[in-house]
């Protein structure tokens, strides 16, 4: 026979690698930089300024399209880099790709009418929330402490040297 008893378990919340945090957040960022210029498709007028060869106030040209392309690159390329370079410089990566980006995304607002400030305040305030939690995760990434050789271990490689 079972006994069954309702007894709360704790739910195991192992620390999360600073690499994943950085991936996770910079996939997150990427998600939201993609639909905010798909949804932006639907304000009046887009779509026919496209079809004229303009985006925004800029003729369609090989030049812009390698700009927005290099722009979205970016955050995607830092998704596999987060994961893949070494500590020190994953590190300062993301610290200058962050902070580049800020000034970036907040340049989305320049011309936007008071009808769609939300649209754009909330778009840019969450972009502008995830690069500030890349940054702190960056800024403060974990340091192990460098173990100073002491009397044991030199003790050791003189035995070696003999």
């Amino acid at each position: 026979m079972t006994i069954r008893t309702n007894t709360p378990t704790m739910l195991d919340n192992p620390p999360i690698p600073v690499r994943v945090k950085l991936a996770a957040a910079w996939t997150s960022f990427m998600f939201l930089y993609i639909y905010v210029d798909f949804f932006n498709l639907y304000k009046p007028g887009v779509v026919d300024g496209i079809l004229n060869g303009l985006v925004w106030r800029f003729d369609v040209s090989s030049t812009l399209l390698t700009i927005m392309l290099a722009s979205v690159a970016i955050p995607a390329l830092m998704v596999m880099l987060s994961m893949t370079l070494p500590a020190r410089v994953n590190r300062a990566t993301n610290l200058v790709i962050a902070s580049l980006y800020i000034p970036y995304s907040m340049f989305n607002a320049a011309g936007a009418t008071w009808e769609w400030a939300f649209f754009y305040g909330l778009s840019i305030g969450i972009e502008v929330l995830l690069l500030a939690f890349i940054l702190r995760s960056a800024w403060t990434w974990p340091r192990n402490p460098a173990v100073q050789a002491g009397p044991a271990t030199t003790d050791l490689r003189e035995g070696i040297r003999q």
